[in-house]
């Protein structure tokens, strides 16, 4: 993979733009989060403009999502805020349109094309799973800090890559930064975060390479995460004795040159796209 590092930026100071892929989903208009230039695999907003129409097609590519606002329809399904979905490559799931437009969070595993419906593993279909009916679960990490739920969308049974919610409390904080050995990609989707890097509002996005140390993070709200990893599940490793834990750090992103003009906070409160 070699998408740069990104810790972080706030997805509302990138411009939205034209999608390469228009063709397969006209009238779109997409937000760029990370993209890696040797595979075309990227992570962005997606803009569904009211009207929006598609007709059905498989992609050649993984194709995985969380609706974020408004409602989609995908052969007579509704998919509302909080519903997610992961579809493999070759999967046709129908056509796709919605009303009023909607604003959705995706990821594609390579640059998006139409292609033939095709056989694929059923074991790596989410077709759709609504996350406000999903459980949470604690006890995932034995040292991770008390105050936080997992809710688990999906697990590549291939992969081990993982793809999930965390929902922490207010007024939690952590000791010690963590490392882990896989990429790990955050979307913020509500509440705010103090870490290292500065303070996450919703809409703050981070792309992290394996092995770099980050944190420790806490939270005055609380707040809602998605996260995904690249590489398998997620394992971590806690860093003693370094970086304490500080409220309101000062801003001071890891970014790629291309990144450089999306640089900055935003204001407590408002959309997160």
């Amino acid at each position: 993979m070699s998408r740069p590092w990104i810790e972080f930026v706030q997805s509302q100071r990138l411009p939205w733009q034209a999608a390469s892929f228009a063709a397969l989903r006209p009238g779109i208009e997409v937000r760029m989060l990370s993209h890696d230039a040797a595979s075309g695999a990227a992570s962005l907003i997606i803009r569904h403009p009211p009207g929006f129409a598609a007709p059905s097609a498989a992609l050649t590519v993984d194709e995985e999502f969380l609706v974020l606002e408004g409602t989609l329809a995908v052969a007579g399904r509704e998919y509302a805020p909080y519903s997610y979905a992961h579809w493999p490559a070759g999967f046709e799931a129908g056509a796709i349109s919605s009303g009023t437009g909607a604003v959705t969070l995706h990821f594609f595993g390579g640059e998006p094309q139409g292609g033939p419906a095709q056989a694929i593993d059923t074991g790596r279909l989410i077709e759709q799973l609504d996350a406000l009916d999903v459980p949470y679960t604690g006890n995932f990490h034995p040292e991770f800090p008390v105050g936080a739920g997992r809710k688990l969308l999906f697990v590549d049974p291939a992969t081990g890559d993982t793809s999930w919610i965390l929902g922490t409390m207010p007024l939690r904080w952590a000791a010690r930064p963590e490392v882990h050995p896989v990429v790990e990609e955050m979307y913020l989707l509500s509440g705010e975060v103090h870490g290292n890097c500065g303070v996450m509002r919703p809409g703050a996005y981070f792309w992290r390479p394996p092995g770099k140390q980050h944190g420790p993070y806490g939270s005055l709200t609380g707040n809602v995460y998605f996260f995904r990893t690249k590489g398998g599940r997620l394992t971590t490793e806690y860093v003693d004795g370094s970086a304490p834990f500080s409220w309101w750090a000062a801003y001071a992103p890891i970014l790629p040159p291309e990144l450089a003009d999306a640089s900055g906070e935003v204001a407590t409160g408002g959309r997160n796209w």
